[in-house]
């Protein structure tokens, strides 16, 4: 029950920010399915949308950020972790 009201208080949230109008193309087919099913269009390509800005995000964000990583993964395999022998685990 809890997701469901954080998506209703979500959807608020999203809906009283400013929108931009602006046509999309979609098969005819898919169209015709998301509104027999009432599937509100707008809504599902934001999340769509949003899904996909996330994923490129963490993509440019790892390839920003590879040399570190490697650095890092390098430092801890050569030194362990620091404090490791503190580990309880």
């Amino acid at each position: 029950m809890k997701g469901n009201i954080e998506d209703t208080i979500m959807e608020h949230i999203l809906e009283a920010r400013p929108r931009k109008v602006t046509n999309i193309t979609l098969p005819i087919e898919v169209y015709e399915q998301a509104k027999a099913l009432g599937i509100n269009l707008s809504r599902a390509c934001e999340q769509a949308l949003r899904s996909a800005i996330r994923t490129e995000q963490e993509r440019r964000w790892a390839v920003e950020h590879a040399a570190f990583i490697e650095a890092h993964n390098a430092f801890v395999k050569e030194n362990c972790l620091p404090l490791d022998e503190y580990r309880m685990f």
